[in-house]
């Protein structure tokens, strides 16, 4: 244990006196020992002395009747200095070092008084037997010497302690019975703030955890715990805190980290150097609100125009790439009694993700399923959610079945807060306050006005946050209004809700819910962080309104008119003016263009950190220096790059978004430079910020300290030669050792020659060094100025910082542009991956039209070694709209309804897509019924969750949408699934009218293509039945077991009559006595089936007879059958 930290562990736990200034005397010769001993202990707290003897109140009333049982030979009254008795009535008196503790027994009806230490007196020793209780296990100064005090001379103290009897309570702990020690009281305090965090407590070169928050972090972090004192406790070194809070947080705490407020120096030179090392909260951390530099980079360095980290520092120490960490406040608003009974209620969400600056916002009607809720809680993925005290009973349902999904070290933080937070009264005051009050400038009526003109569930849900955000000083993002947007918006986006995400597994797969196997894991082919989550929004949010650029400068539109069509042919697509069609033309040009201008564009794209959350932790004044310094000049060098290929930006690049986006990042960066130019570079990088800015006209605090230092240290230099004529040494030089300075360094042999007066800071065998009394003072004097001159400039960096956030705004659009030109690289590379194609987007058709479209995921995990089978899709408004499909199991239906899915989700994104030729008129969205699986936690069967999904789509799907209904009806019995997917097929084709694929097993529903033949189509996945197998067995056999079946994969017209489900069953290893038993009782019904049939067929046409002849005719030609079949 070092000096700092054996020093604050001493005086916070009471074993040293709390003078700063006496730390030094522990480590002095020994022959010093009992006299600084002596003088300590006047300044200790009496009730850390040891082994405290119990007084009763009749050993106080009759002090030498007590004297007398003890030492009968000593009656003589001990002499006591005033100064001891004074300190003593102090200690009496002060509740925070109470000497002594009045105990009431109810029972006993009897009360002691409990010393721990007796102060030092002039007098015999003796000392008071009573041993220290067995919990208290802490260290205690020993002691040499304790002399026999007159207990009648704190008889006129007795009374005032009776009467700080309260007082004292609060220092002791009720369950055993021990006095807690200033630290411990400091800490209470604390926890009594910040009772559901988890907190660590600065004590000099560590942290520390007490009581409950140790058996925590112990359990998490796999450190050792012990009892000290009153509280179990743990500790970790203060440079791995950035890991730990890093380890903790992911496991769902809410952590606070406590720091020293005063530093040794500057203590001893305040009026407080008796008390407590003062301490509070600097910083809180949940899961979405990891910002700051103690959980940030740690040890970064610039080699070669790039940033690395340093080896000794492990990959998962270092702030890895999350895609999202945003913070989801929900609030629910139920209109009338009768919608809250249906379960219909209006919902209004806040999602802010602060670590990126992100704010969004959304008000919408949800049904009892919670559908909208849950798509817009999955599309967003949130690591943390605020809740009031009490949801919907479907709500409820909802999140608990979320949270119950994820993994145990990824699950989702719930922070309950009370329900007044979520009143519309009191929300509206406090938003008022907060953008009228506290927002800075003079626009907040401007702002106020835009916050109330949102829906109320908004509003209560935005209060909500900001009071939540203001514990961990990260209000400001939400301070400008205009950076809210929608999450949600119909005419904008399509329509995907929580269970097309999960049965088309656009995010995640279905297997083991990780990101490969999924829709954006072959899309991600990013270079920097910032470009995979603005691809994540990409691919959540296919485009579906047609907008106008609206910054096309005059030559652009030019150039896009004029352009020689047949150079227009030959060099790049035909320019389009939708969004869709923009990022497809960006596409098409990095794809096709053979220009060198992307390839460095590209490489720029390699060497970018994660500069949005960057960005962001400056804006919040919780970046490191080395972390400023990374930004500022990844920043300065984009600036100065890209504004070197401004030329060959407007002569070789054509697609206006790519061209835009590039050609404005040099005049959004402008302001950074300036920056980086005060900066000085090392000391950035080694996080000096006592040398961290190169001109100090601008700091002229920082200056005047500085110049006060050089004043000290030129002084202590004058005094040199005075040293030099005192130990008659001429060539006597200050030396530094262990961090102390200004040291005189006087052999052993010599060491006659040194003044009395001088202090001995250390010695070996051949020297020893000494201070002399004016370098004491002086040097004392200059660490007060260092440690100030350290303060000085941590609040010049804060100013500094919040003054570069005035540029947040236009540098966060900057960064914008560089993900969306991420964001287009990557769609190129997936475009490049072999057979993809440029789809048609039309906006007005009501079409999907594929040519050997592929499903993108599988054809990739395939591979070159499996090539997935090709199908052609043709849907169109005006022809056939509605395919059924049948087919055997594992025939690939599912695959191909998935296919057709996918490709219109990557043709609205902006991507090519796997297929010959694609044309897809614009859906407002996809709409799936797929799987059987029950939800337990909403409390609804596997039947249920199908026919819920069903009514969610019959009530949101349009015309314009693409509706996915996979083998409806099979929970149930046969009679009742074939009549619930027959009449709601029938309202899709009748009354929906939208685009539709229907699987299904059962035969009876293709009869609709009879009603609908201009509009239904039915389809088969093809396949073989292998008749030489089946062939070569005699005529029983053949009935005993299942066929053999071939799976050709292929879309073909025509209805299969028979799913061969034993066919699987013999995939699935069922055994083979099962399979034949199945076999032949599936034979077996269907003859009785094929017979039925028949002769409802036959009496059919027996009804139509009208001939007797003819009637007798056909009932001669019936009876041999009808015999057979009785004998059957």
């Amino acid at each position: 244990m070092d000096g700092r930290d054996r020093q604050c562990h001493l005086r916070d736990t009471g074993q040293l006196g709390e003078h700063p200034e006496r730390e030094g005397q522990l480590d002095t010769a020994s022959e010093c020992d009992t006299k600084r001993s002596t003088s300590t202990e006047d300044y200790e707290p009496c009730e850390k002395k040891t082994k405290a003897r119990q007084i009763t109140l009749e050993d106080i009333c009759n002090p030498l009747k007590t004297l007398d049982k003890k030492e009968p030979q000593k009656r003589e009254k001990p002499r006591i200095c005033l100064q001891t008795l004074d300190r003593l009535r102090e200690f009496c008196s002060d509740s925070d070092q109470q000497c002594t503790r009045v105990q009431e027994d109810g029972c006993q009806e009897r009360e002691s008084l409990s010393l721990e230490k007796c102060p030092t007196v002039i007098g015999r020793s003796s000392e008071l037997k009573n041993p220290l209780p067995p919990w208290d296990t802490g260290p205690r100064v020993a002691q040499k010497e304790e002399v026999q005090c007159d207990l009648s001379q704190f008889s006129a103290s007795l009374k005032s302690c009776e009467n700080t009897q309260n007082a004292s309570d609060t220092n002791l702990n009720r369950r055993t019975k021990t006095i807690y020690t200033p630290l411990e009281l400091q800490y209470i305090e604390m926890k009594k703030q910040y009772k559901d965090a988890v907190l660590c407590v600065e004590c000099g070169y560590k942290y520390r955890f007490f009581g409950e928050d140790a058996e925590i972090a112990a359990k998490e972090l796999n450190i050792s715990c012990h009892l000290d004192h009153n509280f179990m406790t743990a500790s970790i070194p203060s440079h791995r805190l950035f890991v730990h809070v890093r380890r903790l947080v992911a496991k769902g705490h809410k952590v606070g980290v406590i720091k020293q407020m005063e530093t040794a120096a500057l203590k001893a030179a305040g009026e407080n150097k008796s008390s407590l090392f003062s301490r509070k909260l600097t910083a809180l951390y949940t899961k979405s609100t990891l910002i700051g530099e103690d959980i940030l980079f740690k040890q970064i360095w610039f080699q070669a125009n790039l940033w690395c980290l340093d080896d000794s520092v492990e990959v998962d120490q270092v702030t890895t790439d999350v895609p999202d960490n945003y913070l989801l406040c929900i609030c629910e608003n139920g209109e009338n009694l009768r919608d809250r009974k249906k379960g219909d209620i209006v919902i209004g969400i806040m999602a802010i993700q602060p670590t990126t600056g992100e704010v969004i916002f959304d008000s919408f009607r949800d049904s009892a399923s919670r559908s909208e809720l849950e798509g817009r809680v999955l599309r967003l993925q949130p690591v943390e959610i605020i809740l009031p005290p009490r949801l919907s009973d479907h709500s409820e349902k909802l999140i608990s079945s979320i949270t119950s999904m994820r993994l145990q070290d990824d699950k989702i933080r719930i922070e309950r807060m009370e329900k007044l937070r979520f009143e519309y009264s009191h929300a509206f005051q406090l938003i008022t306050d907060f953008y009228a009050k506290e927002v800075p400038g003079t626009t907040g009526p401007q702002k106020l006005s835009v916050i109330l003109s949102l829906d109320k569930p908004v509003i209560c849900s935005l209060a909500a946050v900001i009071a939540y955000l203001k514990e961990f000083n990260l209000e400001r993002m939400l301070y400008n209004p205009s950076n809210f947007k929608r999450l949600s918006s119909e005419t904008e986006y399509m329509t995907i809700n929580g269970t097309t995400m999960k049965n088309l597994e656009i995010l995640q797969n279905q297997t083991d819910l990780k990101t490969k196997g999924s829709l954006i894991w072959v899309l991600n082919h990013t270079r920097t962080s910032f470009g995979r989550r603005r691809l994540k929004k990409w691919v959540t949010q296919p485009l579906m309104k047609s907008r106008l650029f609206g910054k096309l400068d005059k030559a652009q539109i030019a150039d896009m008119v004029h352009t020689d069509e047949k150079e227009q042919a030959n060099t790049a697509p035909k320019w389009s003016m939708s969004e869709i069609n923009a990022r497809l033309d960006a596409v098409s040009e990095i794809l096709l263009s053979e220009s060198s201008v992307f390839g460095q564009i590209q490489s720029l794209l390699c060497k970018l950190p994660d500069l949005e959350r960057g960005l962001c932790s400056v804006f919040h004044k919780k970046c490191s220096t080395q972390e400023f310094f990374l930004i500022v000049s990844t920043l300065s060098r984009l600036d100065l790059e890209i504004q070197a290929l401004v030329p060959v930006l407007h002569s070789h690049v054509r697609s206006p978004l790519l061209k835009n986006a590039l050609l404005e990042v040099p005049e959004l960066l402008c302001s950074v430079k300036h920056y980086l130019k005060i900066l000085n570079e090392e000391a950035a990088k080694t996080g000096d910020k006592t040398q961290l800015f190169k001109d100090l006209t601008d700091f002229p605090v920082i200056r005047k300290k500085k110049e006060e230092i050089q004043d000290v240290i030129s002084k202590i230099q004058l005094h040199l030669p005075d040293i030099r004529k005192q130990i008659r040494n001429p060539s006597a030089e200050y030396v530094t050792v262990s961090g102390q300075e200004f040291l005189i360094e006087v052999k052993n042999s010599h060491k006659s020659s040194v003044p009395s007066d001088w202090v001995m800071i250390s010695s070996t065998k051949a020297v020893s060094r000494f201070h002399s009394p004016f370098i004491t003072e002086r040097y004392r004097h200059l660490s007060q100025l260092r440690e100030q001159l350290v303060l000085d400039c941590s609040a010049e960096w804060l100013n500094f910082l919040d003054h570069f956030s005035e540029h947040y705004h236009p540098v966060s659009k900057a960064i914008g542009h560089l993900a969306t030109v991420d964001c287009l690289f990557s769609l190129a590379q997936v475009a490049k991956q072999g057979d993809y194609c440029r789809p048609t987007v039309q906006e007005n058709r009501q079409e999907i039209i594929i040519k050997n479209g592929r499903h993108p995921v599988i054809d990739v995990l395939l591979g070159e070694q499996d090539q997935y089978v090709p199908n052609t899709t043709n849907l169109s408004g005006d022809g056939e709209r509605v395919m059924i499909i049948t087919g055997p199991n594992m025939g690939g239906k599912s695959s191909y309804i998935k296919q057709v899915a996918l490709i219109t989700v990557m043709a609205q994104i902006g991507s090519f897509v796997p297929a010959e030729e694609a044309t897809i008129g614009v859906v407002d969205g996809i709409f799936t019924r797929m799987g059987a699986a029950d939800n337990i936690y909403k409390g609804r069967s596997t039947f249920m969750e199908e026919l819920t999904d069903t009514a969610e789509i019959i009530r949101k799907a349009t015309p314009r949408s693409l509706v996915i209904l996979d083998e409806l009806g099979r929970g149930t019995s046969t009679h009742d699934g074939i009549a619930i997917a027959y009449a709601t097929l029938e309202h899709f084709i009748r009354d929906v009218e939208s685009l539709t694929l229907f699987v299904t097993h059962y035969p009876s529903v293709c009869e609709l293509e009879k009603l609908y033949p201009d509009k239904v189509g039915n389809y088969h996945m093809a396949f073989l039945v292998n008749e030489e197998e089946t062939g070569e067995k005699n005529g029983s056999e053949v009935e005993e077991n299942p066929e053999f079946i071939t799976f050709l994969y292929q879309i073909t017209k025509g209805v299969s009559a028979r799913s061969y489900g034993l066919n699987v069953a013999k995939l699935a290893d069922i055994p083979e006595e099962i399979l034949k038993k199945a076999a032949h009782k599936s034979k077996e019904l269907e003859r009785i089936v094929n017979m039925k049939r028949k002769k409802m067929k036959s009496f059919a046409e027996a009804w139509k007879i009208n001939d007797p002849q003819e009637l007798q005719k056909w009932k001669s030609m019936c009876e041999p059958k009808d015999e057979r079949k009785d004998s059957f």
